[in-house]
């Protein structure tokens, strides 16, 4: 039987587009309460009002940077007694810089990948699991990417997070072994979001030639696979799924229509 989300309470990061959005509203149809975190105020905002508005959604809304350890920590820390009990994480946040070759891409898009898709997720998931344990429930939702799987020219860097979101997603289960708290990776191929935007800086061209020809997924297929994750029976773990549009095969493998 699957579990109820009625009342539980759901932390997104990087709720302010994309799959963090279109998981807000999955998750509020199903009337859990939301804690709703990005860096951008007025999206999450506008969320919030569409989510109280269609559903009567309870919010809380944190405007942080996950790269930021101390104001994720102080953030979590500030929680509201009744926000403090987090059944769900969703570890949504992430991005990718440029396509540049590896020796000569900025230091800088290296330092903001790491800092946001690895160390980001990491300062969350600590200030938020040990509450899980104490309490005896709890599930970890982690968004990977199929790049932790496929290496492609100009990602290496990118790959090389999300395999360790991959690694951190297989690691926090086994350290999590003997208690009831669930843990998923989530590892799409194309999903057609902010994500070009943000690695081409804002570059409409470049981002929408990614999609150019082919039927990517859209945020809400990722945000169902999530849903369907949580709702499991308790003793069921999902540890892994691995989705991608009929029109991919892999990193490099995209069908796209002349049409």
């Amino acid at each position: 039987m699957a579990l109820s989300l009625t009342e539980q309470c759901a932390l997104i990061t990087g709720a302010s587009s994309g799959i963090g959005t279109s998981c807000a509203r999955l998750f509020a149809q199903a009337g859990a309460r939301l804690i709703l975190a990005a860096r951008r105020k007025e999206k999450l905002q506008a969320l919030a009002d569409e989510l109280q508005k269609h559903y009567q959604t309870e919010t809380l809304l944190l405007c942080i940077d996950v790269q930021d350890r101390q104001a994720v920590m102080t953030a979590m820390e500030g929680l509201p007694e009744k926000w403090k009990t987090i059944d769900i994480l969703i570890n949504n946040a992430g991005l990718s810089r440029g396509l540049e070759k590896q020796y000569e891409s900025p230091i800088q898009d290296w330092e903001e990948m790491i800092d946001t898709n690895i160390k980001g997720l990491l300062y969350v998931t600590r200030a938020v699991v040990p509450g899980m344990v104490t309490r005896g429930q709890g599930h970890v939702v982690n968004i990977g990417s199929i790049a932790a799987r496929q290496t492609y020219m100009g990602g290496s860097v990118y790959c090389a997070t999300k395999a360790a979101v991959k690694s951190l997603s297989e690691g926090l289960k086994i350290d999590l072994l003997g208690t009831p708290v669930r843990v998923t990776n989530i590892e799409p191929g194309l999903v057609e979001t902010e994500f070009s935007n943000v690695r081409f800086r804002g570059d409409d061209d470049k981002a929408n030639s990614v999609y150019t020809g082919m039927t990517p997924l859209t945020p809400d297929d990722i945000a169902d696979t999530i849903l369907f994750s949580v709702t499991r029976p308790a003793h069921v773990n999902i540890s892994e799924i691995f989705v991608m549009p009929t029109d991919q095969s892999s990193v490099t493998h995209v069908h796209r229509s002349s049409v």
